[in-house]
């Protein structure tokens, strides 16, 4: 949940103050809002807070799970079908 009070600010005091802001969003977990001339700009987020919104995210649009596996795949964090199924069985003994 949103705190008014300390989860909006200023862009200009996050640039003074980014430090402790830092140390806020690791802590908390919410998200701060920053404004110019007193309106929402942009929001910054704890790099943990916002995978589990990107992983909620996944389980809820299949689009989104999806664009992540394509991500992954490019990227090399994935491995053939062939070896995770035949890690999981002979994780479980399923096959002699």
């Amino acid at each position: 949940m949103l705190n008014l009070t300390q989860d909006i600010q200023s862009l200009t005091t996050f640039r003074r103050r980014s430090g402790d802001f830092m140390k806020q969003l690791k802590k908390s977990k919410r998200p701060v809002v920053l404004t110019v001339k007193g309106k929402a700009a942009a929001v910054v987020q704890d790099a943990e807070a916002y995978q589990r919104l990107l992983d909620i995210a996944a389980r809820v649009s299949p689009e989104e799970g999806i664009r992540q596996g394509l991500e992954d795949a490019r990227k090399g964090r994935s491995v053939p079908a062939r070896d995770f199924f035949a890690a999981f069985e002979a994780r479980r003994g399923l096959r002699g």
